[in-house]
């Protein structure tokens, strides 16, 4: 397993979310990683904090969003970032967030998250007409494929968890 450097970003460039991972490999989904539990992540260039669970993410090639599977027990089962499409260089996979995130509890509870930030930042960051567009429509295909359990979404991210744990 090689090292990967994740790293979300704000629309602009300013540095959010970033810590390490390590590269797990790639199938019909996209790149999948593991952030073990105990990772430094960063919040811009906030203090460290610890990650608490265990949890594989996957990049998919060309899709507006990235996600994190938790090893169980943890109150999330799945965390999903609105984002950019993922970009590959040099050791380094990078996003833009764009504040919407759906997210299923392990009772299969689904919530979406952070809609009052997307609509502040509409504003404050100056989100073109476009970027809204597919940041909602992306937010509105993950509700519907997190909640049905379609695609990666149904049990793909297992395997990769069975490796690390």
């Amino acid at each position: 397993m090689s090292d990967v450097r994740i790293v979300y970003r704000k629309y602009g460039g300013a540095l959010h979310w970033n810590h390490p991972g390590r590269l797990l490999g790639e199938d019909e989904h996209g790149v999948w990683a593991v952030v073990p539990r105990g990772t430094l992540a960063r919040k811009g260039e906030a203090p460290p904090i610890t990650w608490e669970a265990t949890a594989v993410m996957l990049f998919p090639p060309d899709a507006w969003w990235t996600a994190a599977f938790y090893l169980q027990p943890h109150w999330m089962e799945i965390y999903v970032d609105v984002t950019t499409v993922p970009e590959w260089s040099d050791g380094e996979v990078t996003m833009v967030d764009l504040d919407l995130d759906v997210i299923r509890t392990p009772d299969g509870r689904l919530v979406v998250d952070d809609e009052d930030e997307f609509a502040e930042h509409q504003v404050l960051l100056g989100y073109p007409p476009e970027l809204i567009t597919q940041a909602e429509g992306s937010a509105r295909w993950l509700l519907d494929a997190v909640g049905e359990r379609k695609g990666p979404f149904g049990g793909a991210h297992l395997e990769w968890l069975a490796m690390v744990t």
